[in-house]
């Protein structure tokens, strides 16, 4: 990933996304608590613990393995209805920078959908950014809103013990796989809350993406089935 820079850019254009493959590896996906709604209907939501920034991540379980996305088939199409927003973005991303709430728009030179002939043009023939650059600002501006709020509500599962790790085992090819290392609302300590607290989740609007983030556990069995199906089962 670079800075996305005119003079270096001036001449590149950027193909539609007609496929994924570049995501075939991907066996998780970060997801924003504005997406639970949508991805809990498709895939496990967990939290990550990142012990070097001191917070936990929440994403979707793409796959059981690492280095299976089991949504991405051999002809590069996503198979299902919701396809995460940061997957989405891709060949761009936004990168901090030195002033406070300031980011950079990067891209990823090496990706497919970067050409010199194909696709439409970042820039025009005076240097100026066209309007995929501004749609691009405008979306990962969107997302990185998002991805604030998000960390929010995971400081707040966490500072108020809200988060239990995860253990579950599931049947693998003829075995069982333990699925572990990651954490989940713990449902009990949410009924045990005092009403107030209750309320303050309310007031924040926190509700809906912890409900989400419980229901979708039961599309584990979906990965295994998914799982099943690429082995020939």
């Amino acid at each position: 990933m670079v800075p996305v820079n005119k003079d270096r850019h001036a001449k590149k254009r950027i193909k539609e996304i007609t496929g994924f493959g570049f995501a075939s590896k991907f066996h998780i996906a970060y997801v924003t608590m504005h997406e639970f709604a949508r991805a809990a209907a498709i895939y496990p939501i967990v939290f990550l613990e990142d012990k070097e920034k001191d917070e936990f991540r929440p994403v979707a379980l793409l796959g059981l393995d690492a280095g299976s996305n089991l949504f991405v088939g051999a002809d590069g199409k996503w198979d299902a209805s919701y396809v995460p927003a940061i997957i989405r973005r891709y060949p761009f991303a936004l990168a901090g920078s030195d002033k406070e709430n300031q980011y950079t728009i990067c891209i990823d030179e090496g990706s497919e959908l970067v050409s010199d002939t194909e696709g439409a043009a970042l820039f025009d023939d005076k240097g100026e950014p066209t309007q995929v650059i501004e749609n691009v600002k405008r979306y990962l501006s969107e997302l990185q809103q998002m991805d604030a709020l998000t960390r929010d509500f995971s400081k707040f599962l966490a500072e108020n013990n809200m988060l239990t790790p995860l253990n579950m085992r599931v049947r693998e090819n003829d075995g069982v796989k333990n699925i572990a290392g990651c954490y989940v609302i713990n449902e009990e300590r949410l009924n045990n809350l005092s009403d107030e607290r209750f309320l303050e989740i309310r007031a924040k609007r926190y509700l809906p993406a912890i409900y989400a983030q419980l229901i979708s556990l039961a599309q584990i069995e979906r990965l295994v089935n998914l799982a099943d199906k690429r082995a020939g089962k």
